[in-house]
Order: C-alpha cells, then sequence, then structure tokens
C-alpha cells in the first residue's frame, strides 16, 4: 500500500520517528489509526459539536437580517461562483 502525505503531515511522522517514541513511519501510522478507532465516538461528537457552531453563526446571522435571498438556480450558481473565487 501506498499512502500519500502533505508535507506538513509527513514532517509531523518523521519528527514522531526521531522523537524516539516509535522506530519508523509505519508505526507512527498505525498508532494514529488505533487511536481513531479507539475514539472514533469521540472525534465523531467532536465534528458535530463544530458542525452545530458553525450552524449557531449563521442562524444567528439570519436571525440578523444578513441573509441573501436566492430566488433562482442561476442566483444560487453565481452564489457559489463568487465563494470559490
Amino acid at each position: 500500500m501506498h499512502v500519500s502525505l502533505t508535507a506538513e503531515l509527513e514532517s509531523r511522522v518523521k519528527a514522531k520517528v526521531e522523537s524516539g517514541l516509535y522506530n519508523n513511519a509505519s508505526e507512527v501510522i498505525r498508532e494514529a489509526l488505533r487511536f481513531m478507532d479507539t475514539h472514533e465516538d469521540w472525534i465523531h461528537e467532536v465534528k458535530l459539536a463544530r458542525l452545530r457552531e458553525q450552524l449557531k453563526v449563521g442562524t444567528d446571522q439570519l436571525d440578523r437580517g444578513e441573509g441573501i435571498a436566492i430566488e433562482s438556480k442561476s442566483a444560487l450558481d453565481s452564489l457559489f461562483d463568487d465563494i470559490k473565487a
């Protein structure tokens, strides 16, 4: 199996190996996967809490009248184009 990492992630893996806690990059990755498996419910709750925070920001903005009325598909497409730019 071949895994591609960003330069930042590769640097973090190398730092873990250089710390002496792990013998090689494979051990670091295996430990990270075990952590994810063990803490899957907690990770899900953290992600869900973050999503709720973001939704709260959006609903607060709508409550203050800061929303944008979208009345057509082309208007929605234009909004998404503006966001991507």
